[in-house]
């Protein structure tokens, strides 16, 4: 009988050991997950401290009871303490008893997730700063939160953005650091950017872009952030700026990224036989830019966690790859994005085209209609999609999946412009925004 030992249990951990069990039910899978929770959905953290989330209990989509029903022998509180990938053995504590015990294994996968990224900077280990990634920290986050006249969020990416937007609408004096020079800079563009920067601005939020934070100073009654252009003070600080691969019990044993991802094959294979990973500690196939790279994201780890049972004992379904496809809602903005941003191929070294297009999205005859800012960005040789960012006060979240399967799908511009897309006045104009604006880079590419 084949033994698997799947390390971490979070999104891509659930979904490889129910794909295993479903492709393989006579397998024996122990779990190890060193906390006494899984499923966590970390994305509802800043909508639970904005009082948006009906049952904190909802934001779990399993249980170890679940997946024991599936036929996995679960291992909670216990922690993995070290792995030897040659041996397949591991040594295990179980963080109750202090008990530690050997296991061998016949498989192993590898779906440890990340961690946040915490740079060794004074007084950064103070109580008073605060990470914001499992549900500990959200509980944590939502005491801090509910008598809070003042907070410092150190990171304007996605959680940055939302926990910001949340707290000043909780009626929180918000000061958001960034060392970009643009909120969101890793996701959108400029045209998109500065108009969430107004919406931050209108709602009483403090920008500190373009500043790197150097120190945390305890105040009398918080914390106050040094950067290397000003000190900012609040009753507590978050800390949000980015994850790294947990992925250290691997290290010297597999071959991984310089920041620690484990890279795997389209099978989620590792370059050690017998070995898989998946989620926030493996690499992704980034399809826009055509090579392997790290994109934490639930969507990558749920679906290449589902391959990993249906790979782990012979090679039968290749990972399609990702195209980052996102979303996020601050204040009465929609923001949808997939691929390539102009300024991210150009950090990639990757020369591409960018159209932009602003028009309502539905007919001027309806009551009412609001703008949607529109960024394609395109191969400026082959004229394939590599990427698309939109914006509106309206729901324009498909946008992003429609260019997602444009970009897996190898169209052109000119391919995208003649798509059958639907015209109904509720919904959009006679030609839908993301066909007007691949009409715009196709006739931009004619004339190149």
């Amino acid at each position: 009988m084949t033994t698997v030992a799947v390390i971490g249990c979070t999104h891509a951990g659930t979904f490889a050991a129910q794909s295993i069990l479903r492709e393989h039910p006579d397998w024996t899978v122990h779990v190890f997950e060193r906390n006494d929770t899984l499923s966590f959905l970390s994305c509802g953290i800043a909508l639970w401290v904005g009082d948006n989330v009906s049952d904190p209990a909802k934001m779990f989509y399993s249980s170890p009871e679940t997946l024991g029903n599936f036929g996995a022998t679960m291992h909670m509180r216990t922690d993995v303490l070290s792995v030897d990938v040659a041996a397949k053995t591991l040594r295990a504590k179980d963080l109750e008893t202090g008990e530690e015990t050997d296991y061998s294994f016949d498989k192993l996968v590898v779906t440890t997730g990340s961690k946040p990224v915490v740079p060794p900077i004074p007084g950064i280990d103070s109580d008073r700063v605060m990470l914001c990634k499992n549900w500990e920290h959200g509980q944590a986050i939502k005491r801090r939160a509910r008598n809070a006249k003042s907070v410092v969020v150190v990171g304007a990416g996605y959680i940055g953005a939302e926990l910001a937007e949340q707290l000043s609408l909780a009626g929180v004096k918000v000061t958001l650091v960034d060392a970009a020079e643009r909120v969101l800079a890793n996701n959108f563009d400029g045209a998109i950017t500065a108009q969430v920067e107004k919406a931050f601005i209108s709602h009483g939020v403090r920008l500190a872009l373009d500043q790197k934070a150097t120190a945390f100073e305890e105040t009398e009654d918080g914390i106050a952030v040094v950067t290397d252009k000003g000190r900012y003070e609040g009753d507590f600080a978050i800390l949000a700026i980015g994850f790294l691969p947990a992925t250290d019990l691997l290290s010297g044993q597999v071959d991984m990224l310089p920041n620690g991802a484990i890279v795997v094959d389209e099978y989620m294979r590792a370059s050690v036989p017998d070995v898989f990973a998946a989620g926030d500690a493996a690499t992704v196939f980034f399809n826009p830019s055509g090579r392997y790279d790290y994109i934490p994201l639930a969507t990558n780890a749920v679906r290449q966690g589902l391959l990993v049972g249906r790979n782990i004992e012979k090679a039968t379904r290749a990972y399609m790859g990702t195209q980052a496809t996102s979303a996020v809602q601050l204040y009465d903005l929609s923001l949808a994005a997939s691929g390539l941003t102009f300024e991210g191929a150009r950090r990639r070294c990757i020369e591409l085209c960018q159209t932009e297009l602003t028009e309502n999205y539905r007919p001027d005859f309806m009551v009412s209609t609001t703008p949607v800012t529109c960024i394609l960005t395109w191969d400026p040789v082959t004229f394939e999609v590599k990427g698309g960012q939109f914006l509106s006060k309206a729901d324009i979240s498909g946008a992003a999946n429609v260019v997602s399967m444009a970009i897996q799908s190898h169209y052109t511009v000119e391919d995208l412009a003649n798509v059958d897309f639907l015209f109904q006045p509720n919904f959009d104009k006679p030609i839908y925004y993301v066909g007007a604006v691949a009409m715009k880079a196709a006739s931009q590419a004619r004339k190149a």
